[in-house]
């Protein structure tokens, strides 16, 4: 008995953290010499999966703040809400980095609102019948804000912004998660380094920008796997990802000596509003400095 109260107490103790984990909002400093010879420095952000919902002061005033790092450019790789009423707190929480360049593409959560699924339905499929249809988000009016902050909208399209007074080419898709994504034909333009967005990192994806010379790809998605064994680390990535590559920025292919390409892969900022938990893995904002 006072080992079960003991497991007891233990597991208590961790959903407790857990919880407080998830708040623990971080910023994750990368840099990499990646750029041209002839190309200035400079600092990018990754912002993935806030997941925003109503009353997420703590969020907003972390992603505020973000604006005192100086960014040259601002990236959204997608779940930017969780609910139909967050749109205001996620356009409070982006106001300070307006009019600085950047892009965005879309997650599922950016369509459509998350809802609470059995977990026993993945074993058991009768137990997932019945489940609420998800409401839709206002993606338009987001899409129409975003780009009034001065951010090209990438959703299977390719542009070429100016970033530190220097082309920057770049590409993106929509969430190969639900199948939205098409990838972009090439077009004309004369950027010497490439910069491309997804949502969902699956291999597919990643490749095809790898073989047509993009310098880095930007991702979130994964949550990190949003609960970690310490020691050990994620279970899932919930894409085509092995556990070892579920975040952090690597070089593509990840196994070989033919990588072409680095990869930043976010943990995130948010979850699931059903799933407000994270363990062994705070939620960050990627700050990457190229040289």
């Amino acid at each position: 008995m006072r080992t079960l109260g003991g497991l007891a107490a233990a597991s208590v103790g961790v959903a407790a953290w857990s919880l407080v984990e998830a708040r623990a909002f971080t910023r994750s400093f990368h840099h990499l010499t990646i750029l041209p010879a002839a190309h200035h420095p400079m600092r990018i952000l990754n912002i993935s999966d806030l997941h925003m919902m109503p009353g997420d002061d703590k969020k907003v005033e972390f992603v505020r703040d973000l604006a005192d790092l100086k960014p040259d450019a601002v990236f959204l790789t997608g779940d930017q809400l969780s609910s139909t009423k967050a749109l205001p707190a996620l356009l409070r929480a982006l106001k300070p980095l307006a009019g600085i360049p950047g892009a965005f593409v879309y997650g599922s959560h950016d369509y459509h609102a998350p809802v609470w699924k059995n977990p026993l339905g993945y074993v058991i499929p009768p137990l997932a019948s019945g489940e609420k249809e998800p409401d839709e988000l206002p993606h338009e009016e987001m899409t129409a804000a975003l780009v009034d902050n001065g951010w090209v909208d990438l959703r299977n399209r390719r542009d070429v912004i100016d970033v530190a007074g220097q082309q920057i080419g770049l590409i993106g898709v929509d969430d190969p998660h639900i199948d939205y994504d098409e990838y972009p034909a090439p077009i004309d333009h004369d950027a010497a380094f490439t910069i491309g967005l997804t949502h969902a990192p699956y291999t597919r994806i990643l490749n095809e920008m790898a073989s047509e010379g993009v310098g880095l790809a930007l991702a979130g998605h994964t949550h990190g796997g949003q609960v970690c064994v310490p020691g050990y680390g994620a279970l899932i990535t919930n894409c085509d990802l092995d556990t070892d590559h579920v975040a952090g920025v690597y070089g593509w292919p990840p196994i070989g000596h033919d990588q072409t390409m680095q990869v930043a892969i976010s943990r995130g900022m948010g979850t699931s509003p059903y799933a407000p938990f994270r363990l062994a893995c705070r939620p960050e904002v990627q700050i990457i400095d190229l040289a």
